[in-house]
């Protein structure tokens, strides 16, 4: 039996490319769904984001010889530098006791890494593979969604490190402790929107890989990383409220007061309410901001 041939275009209207491919239900293979159904779509791969995340993690480590073990030692190798540097050379330990800095530079330098990384290679996410973009059919937030995850792979490591340091440079495990957990959900839930925004910029505007370092190195230097902001502002509180709701100083000063006692390091009353807002406008926003440009993705 011979299958009914499709009609040609002609010159009766008929043959319109668009009338047929209303006429047959055919869309764009880049058409841009409805953005619940984008999410729903997104949810119904979560597995495969999960092992894609898997994947890059092998591979990022598979020529290394100390394979999956960078992923503590980097941020380790960065803080004994900072401390030298920061610490020993310009020192700027005030506010912070001797006992306390190590503890208070290593979680300061674990949770901006995390944020510097998931920008870093957010920015790469879709534009490193169009092929697989081009290829098959899927909702593109995959791509910047698993490389989340393997960021956020690395950060449970470094903390499981950090807090090893903590203990061993004196600190008391206290009930605060358990104020951690949410800090790092929030600080997660705030990557992940980032590392979606910098993707769609990423995916259209090569460029911004030789940007990004200029910008990541200014948020460095104003997140309070290795230094108090409330020691180094202290006589201009207008500057110290702007770089306190700095979005990674906010979550570095919720980590340091899980796990580090004293006066100095207690909550601010507004910080908890500048987590959740910076979570809720980064991962709402950026996926809102992905989905715009999901026609986008893979062309050129």
């Amino acid at each position: 039996m011979t299958a009914p041939a499709l009609p040609r275009p002609g010159g009766d209207g008929s043959g319109d490319l668009a009338a047929l491919a209303d006429r047959y239900g055919l869309e764009p293979s880049s058409h841009r769904p409805p953005f619940l159904s984008y999410a729903a779509s997104v949810w119904e791969r979560r597995h495969f984001i999960v092992e894609f995340a898997r994947a890059q993690t092998t591979k990022r480590y598979s020529a290394a010889r100390l394979g999956q073990l960078w992923q503590v030692l980097t941020p380790l190798f960065n803080a004994a530098v900072y401390f030298v540097v920061f610490g020993l050379f310009l020192n700027t330990r005030r506010g912070v006791s001797p006992q306390q800095y190590v503890a208070f530079l290593t979680s300061g330098v674990m949770v901006f890494t995390f944020f510097n990384r998931s920008v870093q290679n957010g920015a790469s996410a879709v534009r490193g593979n169009l092929g697989l973009i081009r290829a098959l059919h899927f909702p593109r937030a995959c791509m910047p969604l698993s490389t989340s995850i393997v960021e956020i792979q690395q950060m449970l490591v470094s903390m499981v490190v950090l807090i090893g340091i903590v203990i061993a440079t004196g600190q008391p495990i206290t009930v605060h402790w358990l104020m951690l957990l949410p800090t790092l959900v929030l600080a997660t839930i705030f990557a992940s929107g980032l590392t979606l925004i910098v993707s769609r910029i990423g995916a259209n505007l090569p460029d911004i890989s030789q940007l990004l370092p200029f910008f990541v190195r200014f948020w460095l230097y104003t997140s309070g990383v290795f230094y108090s902001i409330e020691a180094f502002a202290a006589s201009k509180p207008a500057l110290a409220d702007v770089l306190y709701a700095n979005p990674a100083a906010v979550y570095i000063e919720l980590t340091r007061a899980a796990l580090l006692t004293g006066p100095q390091f207690e909550v601010r009353p507004n910080a908890w309410l500048l987590a959740i807002g910076w979570a809720l406008v980064s991962s709402l926003g950026g996926f809102l901001f992905f989905w715009r440009g999901e026609h986008s993705y893979g062309r050129g």
